[in-house]
């Protein structure tokens, strides 16, 4: 059984050139340019991630894709350096958003944990007063989301009771990267008698007027 009750977990993309998601090396036009800022992204959710998990007791995990087991280490490796909380790594498995969220909530409710965190690492925005917020919210509900404004959610945390009422009915079938995805998961978590609360509104870096800031410092290093 882990010492810690939550776990905090970082769903990432190794980035490198030609591994990045479509829609960010889309809106840079360019695969190298998407790698240099989904570097920048990755190591601002971690660092970010890693403060929240270390003021709260919290296993902060990084599931990642794009990668094999000696490259992760040694990003890993990297990344430990300069985070205030240890960080464990793993390695996604194939699938849709939803299988991939499903099995890593699964895996975590396995291994003991009682609350898990999921987020994405392209939240220019995210600070760790968020995640802070989203497990002591799951000391009341069984699901919190963190809606994002193109109509998904940046955030999903849910309690180990939670997960078991709703088993895979928000993750199966829900048309992901679509403006319904949110609408949908409130549905299907009414429909299985969840209690909910809901995070602030943010957005990802997909769309290219929110990325311009980004590019323009990402250039310059």
């Amino acid at each position: 059984m882990p010492i810690a009750r939550g776990q905090l977990v970082v769903l990432a993309r190794w980035p490198a050139p030609g591994r990045c998601k479509q829609r960010l090396a889309s809106s840079c036009g360019s695969s190298r340019l998407a790698a240099a800022m989904q570097r920048r992204l990755s190591w601002h959710t971690l660092h970010t991630a890693a403060a929240a998990a270390n003021r709260i007791h919290a296993e902060l995990l990084l599931s990642a894709s794009g990668l094999g087991p000696r490259a992760l280490r040694r990003w890993g490796h990297q990344l430990q350096r300069s985070l205030a909380a240890p960080l464990r790594l793993a390695l996604q498995r194939g699938g849709n958003l939803g299988c991939r969220m499903h099995r890593q909530l699964q895996q975590g409710f396995r291994e003991g944990f009682e609350q898990l965190v999921l987020i994405g690492s392209d939240l220019p925005d995210l600070q760790s007063a968020d995640l802070e917020q989203a497990f002591a919210l799951l000391d009341q509900h069984d699901l919190v989301l963190g809606p994002a404004a193109d109509g998904g959610y940046w955030l999903i945390g849910m309690t180990r009771q939670g997960f078991l009422r709703s088993g895979a009915a928000l993750f199966s079938g829900i048309p992901w990267s679509s403006d319904q995805v949110l609408s949908l998961s409130l549905a299907r978590a009414a429909q299985r008698g969840l209690t909910l609360a809901l995070l602030r509104q943010q957005s990802d870096l997909d769309g290219r007027s929110a990325l311009e800031p980004w590019l323009l410092l990402t250039r310059d290093r």
